[in-house]
C-alpha cells in the first residue's frame, strides 16, 4: 500500500531570544551649592521598543535624586531627568518581531566636574524578542504505523500596560528628599480581556527629622488591571513591574507636629503567558514496507506556573567603604538594593544601602554591603523569573571599625517548567525495505525499549507485538524473547 499524507498548517508565537545590553547615561548638574553628595538615587524608566533588522532600538528617561548638605550643613535635594536611546544588535532580529525591554539601573558614580558635578549611570537592559512562526502537523499517514500521542502546543502572547497607585500617611517627619521605591509581582493571571497584577511596592523615604537624616519604609500593596484583547481563558502569566514615576506630597502638620505624606506611583507592566491547545500529534511513524523519509519539528516554551514568594531576614557583617569607628552615629540606612544571581538552591548575593552617619558635628555617608545566601525551597531548577525587593536595612557597630547589618529580602520567583514536543511535519515514502520471509522469528530486544520501539525494530504494528506476546512487560529488561510471526499471503 502505498504512502498517502494529510497536513495541518497553523501560526504560533515563540519567544526567539534573551538579548541583554548596557548603556551609560550621564546627567550633570550644578554644584554651586552643593557641599557633600550625600546619597543618590537613580530612577529609570522605558519609553520604547522597537525592532528592526538586525537591531532592537530602546529608549527610556533616566531621573537622578541628590541629596546633600549645603554650606551651612542643611540637608537639601536637587533631581534632574535626562532622555536616552540605545540598541542591541542581533542577526535574528527584524520588523515584524516584538520585543519585551525591562531596564534596571546597575550602577551610580557621582563625581566633581569643575564647577558641576557629573552622574553617570549604568543602565542594563534585558530584552525578549518574540516572533510569529509556522506550525506544520503531519496529521494522518495511511500506508504507515504511526506513534500517536496527546501533547499540549503552547502559543505566547504578550502584554503591555500602565497603572497608578496613589497611598498616604503619617511619617513624622519634616521633609522628604528621596522617595525610593522597588516594586514586586506576587500575582498575575488572565481571564476575559484583561490581565490582572496584585503586589506590592516596597518604599523607602529618606526624610528629615529634627534635622538629621532618618530612612522610613512602608509596604503599598496594589491590584492593577490592564487591557488584553487577545486574554480568553484563565491563565497564569510572568509580569515584570517597573516603577516609571513616583511623586511626593509632602504637608507639614504644625499643630500635630507630624508630616503628611501623599505618593503617587505610576507603575508601568510588560509580560507574557501562553495559550494552550490539546492535539493528537504523530511523534513518529514506520512502513512495514517501504523506508520513510520522516522530518521533525521540535517546540520549547515555559508555561507559568505558581508565583511563590519568599520573606528572608539576612544578617552578617557588612563592607563598607569609609572607615568607621565609635566617633561615628549612624543615622539612616537609605536607598537598600538587591544584587543577585540564580545559585543551586535558590539566590544568591548581596544587600547594598546607603549610610549617613554623624561624625564631628557633620553628615557623611558611605555604602555598605551585606552578603547573603537564600535557599528558596520547593523552586524549579529552572525557573529564572526571579525578583528581589528590600524592606529595611539596619546597620550598627558589632566593635570598632566593624559593622553588622540585617536586611529583609522579599522574593517572588514565576515558577515555570520547560515543555518540549516532538513531532511529525512530513513523511515521504522510500526505497523498498527487504522481507523476510521466515514464518516465525526470534527476537532478543535491548534493554529499555519501549512497545513503540520494539514494533518499529520489528516492523510490525505495536498491536501485532501485544497480540503474539501477551506477557511481555514494557520497558524491556533485555533478556526476554520476542516471537514474530509472518502469516503466509495466499
Amino acid at each position: 500500500m502505498s504512502l498517502s499524507t494529510q497536513y495541518s498548517t497553523g501560526t504560533y508565537q515563540r519567544r526567539i531570544a534573551v538579548l541583554k545590553s548596557q548603556s551609560i547615561v550621564e546627567i550633570r548638574l550644578s554644584g554651586q551649592e552643593i557641599g557633600e553628595v550625600t546619597a543618590v538615587y537613580p530612577q529609570v524608566s522605558l519609553s520604547s521598543c522597537e525592532t528592526a533588522s538586525g537591531r532592537v532600538t530602546y529608549g527610556g528617561r533616566l531621573v537622578c535624586t541628590l541629596a546633600y548638605a549645603d554650606e551651612n550643613g542643611k540637608l537639601c535635594r536637587i533631581q534632574k531627568g535626562a532622555e536616552f536611546s540605545h540598541y542591541c544588535d542581533d542577526d535574528s532580529l527584524a520588523p515584524a518581531h516584538n520585543a519585551l525591554c525591562s531596564l534596571t539601573c546597575e550602577k551610580a558614580q557621582v563625581k566633581r566636574d569643575g564647577s558641576s558635578y557629573l552622574v553617570a549611570v549604568v543602565v542594563g537592559a534585558e530584552i525578549s524578542v518574540f516572533a510569529s512562526a509556522e506550525r506544520n502537523l503531519l496529521v494522518s499517514a495511511e500506508g504507515a504505523v504511526c506513534n500517536r500521542e496527546n501533547q499540549k502546543l503552547y502559543t505566547a502572547v504578550t502584554f503591555t500596560g500602565e497603572s497608578e497607585v496613589d497611598d498616604d500617611f503619617d511619617c513624622n517627619a519634616e521633609d522628604v528628599l528621596i522617595p525610593a521605591a522597588e516594586v514586586l509581582v506576587l500575582d498575575c493571571g488572565c481571564r476575559a480581556g484583561a490581565v490582572e497584577i496584585s503586589g506590592e511596592i516596597y518604599l523607602s523615604l529618606l526624610a528629615v527629622r529634627g534635622g538629621k537624616p532618618v530612612c522610613l519604609d512602608r509596604i503599598i500593596p496594589f491590584k492593577s488591571e490592564i487591557a488584553c484583547e487577545e486574554a480568553l481563558l484563565a491563565r497564569k502569566a510572568v509580569c515584570r513591574a517597573e516603577v516609571k514615576e513616583i511623586s511626593v506630597n509632602a504637608r507639614v502638620n504644625e499643630e500635630k507636629g507630624k508630616c503628611d505624606v501623599e505618593i503617587i506611583a505610576q507603575l508601568g507592566f510588560s509580560g507574557q503567558y501562553y495559550d494552550e491547545e490539546e492535539v493528537s500529534v504523530i511523534s513518529d511513524a514506520f512502513s512495514c514496507g517501504n523506508a520513510l523519509k520522516l522530518t521533525y519539528a521540535e517546540e520549547t516554551s515555559s508555561p507559568c506556573g505558581e508565583i511563590k514568594s519568599y520573606t528572608e531576614r539576612v544578617t552578617g557583617l557588612c563592607a563598607s567603604k569609609a572607615k568607621l569607628d565609635y566617633s561615628c552615629a549612624f543615622l539612616a540606612a537609605a536607598l537598600p538594593k538587591a544584587e543577585y544571581a540564580r545559585s543551586e538552591n535558590g539566590i544568591e548575593g548581596s544587600v547594598s544601602a546607603t549610610l549617613l552617619y554623624e561624625q564631628n558635628g557633620e553628615v557623611h555617608s558611605t555604602e555598605v554591603n551585606l552578603p547573603f545566601s537564600v535557599t528558596l525551597a520547593g523552586l524549579g531548577e529552572d525557573c529564572m523569573n526571579i525578583s528581589v525587593a528590600v524592606c529595611g536595612v539596619n546597620i550598627r557597630q558589632r566593635s570598632e571599625g566593624e559593622c553588622e547589618a540585617e536586611a529583609v529580602l522579599k522574593i517572588a520567583a514565576a515558577d515555570s517548567e520547560t515543555v518540549t514536543v516532538k513531532y511529525l511535519t512530513e513523511a515521504e515514502e522510500g526505497e523498498k525495505v527487504d522481507s523476510n520471509d521466515c514464518a516465525l522469528s526470534v527476537y532478543i530486544p535491548t534493554a529499555g525499549d519501549g512497545l513503540w520501539e520494539t514494533a518499529k525494530k520489528l516492523l510490525q504494528s505495536p498491536e501485532e507485538i501485544q497480540a503474539t506476546n501477551p506477557e511481555l512487560s514494557f520497558p524491556l529488561s533485555g533478556k526476554e524473547r520476542i516471537l514474530v510471526y509472518r502469516p503466509k499471503n495466499s
